[in-house]
């Protein structure tokens, strides 16, 4: 039986920090079943979900702290057990832009909790367009269930980035079924 252990670090980014985690996990007789790392100005995050028996994930647990010290990073860890997602018939990539506003995010994510939507991934970036205009760019990733009709979904998805003042663009993963089922 595999056991799971999340890791997170947060620190000043330079080359090869995912680098010695990936040693690490190794060294300690694990594997990382999933990660994301991204950068937010100067500084460096990792997400990563390991997996191994109790003995490699006690192991890696006592290892990590000289690790995040070598490398000046903040880390948290947590044993969890896997995830086992629900069985979808969908997922849609929705991506929003237009120019900047507050509250976006708020908008967009109650919308999805308001139709209990399983959100599996956000990506969400501000910039500025060549003649200073702020812009925001809003991705997502939706697992859509079996009660839900897609292509209403779709519509209301649409009517808020219009209530917005936001471009949207909603493409549906290929793959997986998609039979809609009773409305939103």
């Amino acid at each position: 039986m595999s056991n799971h252990l999340v890791v997170t670090a947060l620190g000043s980014d330079r080359p090869g920090i995912v680098s010695k985690f990936a040693r690490l996990a190794s060294e300690c007789d694990c594997d990382i079943v999933d990660s994301r790392m991204a950068l937010f100005g100067g500084e460096f995050t990792l997400i990563m979900m390991i997996s191994g028996a109790w003995a490699s994930i006690t192991k890696m647990e006592a290892s990590l702290p000289a690790l995040s010290v070598e490398l000046g990073l903040l880390t948290v860890m947590k044993r969890c057990s896997q995830h086992t997602p629900p069985n979808y018939v969908s997922r849609l990539e929705v991506t929003f832009n237009g120019k900047d506003q507050r509250g976006t995010m708020k908008r967009i994510t109650q919308f999805l909790a308001d139709r209990s939507l399983d959100l599996a991934a956000v990506r969400s970036h501000a910039e500025e367009t060549p003649d200073g205009e702020p812009v925001q760019n809003v991705f997502l990733t939706i697992n859509v269930p079996e009660k839900v009709d897609i292509e209403k979904l779709e519509q209301n998805i649409a009517a808020l980035a219009e209530e917005m003042n936001l471009s949207c663009h909603i493409e549906r993963m290929q793959g997986i079924e998609t039979q809609p089922k009773d409305d939103l």
